[in-house]
């Protein structure tokens, strides 16, 4: 099938490369010409993992291609995906220009039947939208699909290859039956193709990132009240996960959520309910939680030191909002460098990819380090901020011989309390029960 994809962030990206590793022609468009030479030279922006491997592969293949030229595009290719950004706005509510404007240009350029299929997280009605836009421009037969994307950063290409479920919010049943033959592929071990109203695939993604963040923000809570009763958020989590009505995943404790998705759809949704005169209780509390958790390691810091945090050296062991990725968007890590600064700390940070894309955020207001060990060097404390794996099983021992203090703030719980004290650090954990 020939395909183009518009916009090549994360989601789109990962969907134009997946999809021509499974044989299709895809064309995917960007504006910025830099990014788009990159690109074509199989090098990738961002990092996720096995991404540049296909990505090198299928343009030597000759089934990838980039370009500038969204026209050329639209008329080579039969469906055509929208993978563009949905910023929030000053309200939380997602902003629709990049989707409304681009579909107006490719409603321009149409030569024939087209299948448009909105794959960036949009508000419902956002189909709606976009299908009356190109009608506006053309008088081609078109076909508007709601396709949202569950990728989870880190994991992108094992999740697009096999695939939980695939929604199609559409009521064309011509447009389900291109649809169902382009995602063939990857159902094949039976996991379900879902159709369903465009409305209902629209709120469906919201939904379930504002669910899966609740979660976040519920065991936060949990956590919390563990530290005030003397019980740990480890042994809870294990105590409630084992139950399949509830599931194992989304129930660590933590410094919170963050990313693309999570805290914009989160508001998003919000605003939704608001617009609709619906008071979201639920939603409301679980950002209210997330914003507190985001600095309340930096309150445990502050207790520690007795408020006197200037010129202490504080080592943030991890910047990127998760592991196995470099996107800062939204990461804790920025709220907590920027609260410690704002006391006089010094801090010193390490990531294992997301060094370069923290300056973005941060600027040069921290000291960056290649190398974990180097960042530790005559610090005052450890702050352990995103969970990499690299930072699970450390030298400890080395640790102490570089730390000016041994004490160490562990903002995901990665480290076992009784073994640290017995190592002889301070340990602070979330939610842990301190023996």
């Amino acid at each position: 099938m020939k395909i183009s994809v518009v916009g090549t962030g994360y989601v789109g990206l990962v969907v134009g490369t997946c999809f021509a590793q499974t044989g299709n022609d895809v064309i995917c468009v960007d504006i910025d010409e830099k990014k788009v030479e990159i690109l074509r030279r199989g090098k990738s922006p961002i990092f996720e993992p096995g991404l540049e491997e296909l990505l090198k592969k299928n343009i030597h293949e000759k089934r990838l291609s980039f370009t500038t030229d969204l026209g050329s595009a639209v008329k080579k290719t039969e469906v055509i995906f929208l993978a563009l950004p949905t910023p929030p706005n000053e309200d939380g509510g997602a902003d629709l220009r990049h989707v409304l404007n681009v579909a107006a240009d490719i409603a321009k350029f149409m030569n024939d039947y087209k299948v448009i299929v909105n794959k960036s997280t949009v508000p419902v009605g956002t189909a709606d939208k976009v299908r009356q836009v190109i009608e506006q421009h053309t008088d081609y037969e078109v076909d508007v699909v709601s396709n949202p994307e569950f990728l989870k950063e880190g994991a992108a290409v094992n999740d697009f290859m096999k695939p939980d479920r695939i929604v199609i919010g559409s009521q064309s049943e011509k447009a389900i039956a291109i649809m169902r033959d382009l995602f063939a592929p990857f159902v094949r071990t039976g996991n379900p193709i879902i159709v369903m109203d465009e409305r209902s695939a629209e709120l469906t993604k919201y939904t379930a990132n504002a669910f899966l963040a609740t979660k976040v923000s519920f065991m936060n809570e949990i956590a919390n009240l563990c530290e005030r009763l003397g019980a740990d958020v480890e042994m809870v989590r294990k105590g409630i996960g084992t139950d399949p009505r509830i599931g194992s995943q989304f129930l660590f404790a933590g410094v919170g959520y963050g990313g693309s998705c999570f805290p914009k759809d989160v508001s998003a949704l919000a605003r939704t309910a608001d617009e609709y005169e619906y008071d979201f209780k639920i939603l409301h509390a679980v950002q209210s939680v997330n914003d507190h958790q985001r600095k309340w390691l930096v309150q445990k810091i502050v207790k520690h030191f007795n408020g006197r945090l200037k010129k202490k050296t504080i080592a943030l062991w991890g910047l990127s909002f998760k592991p196995n990725t470099d996107d800062m968007r939204e990461a804790p890590s920025i709220t907590i460098a920027k609260e410690l600064l704002k006391r006089g700390a010094i801090v010193h940070a390490h990531d294992p990819v997301a060094n370069e894309a923290a300056k973005k955020y941060l600027g040069h207001t921290v000291k960056y380090f290649e190398n974990n060990y180097e960042a530790l060097k005559d610090a005052d404390a450890l702050v352990v901020v995103t969970e990499w794996n690299e930072f699970r099983g450390p030298d400890f021992d080395k640790m102490k011989s570089l730390m000016h203090q041994h004490v160490i703030f562990d903002g995901r719980n990665i480290y076992n309390p009784k073994f640290l004290k017995e190592k002889g650090f301070v340990y602070f954990g979330v939610g842990r029960r301190m023996e």
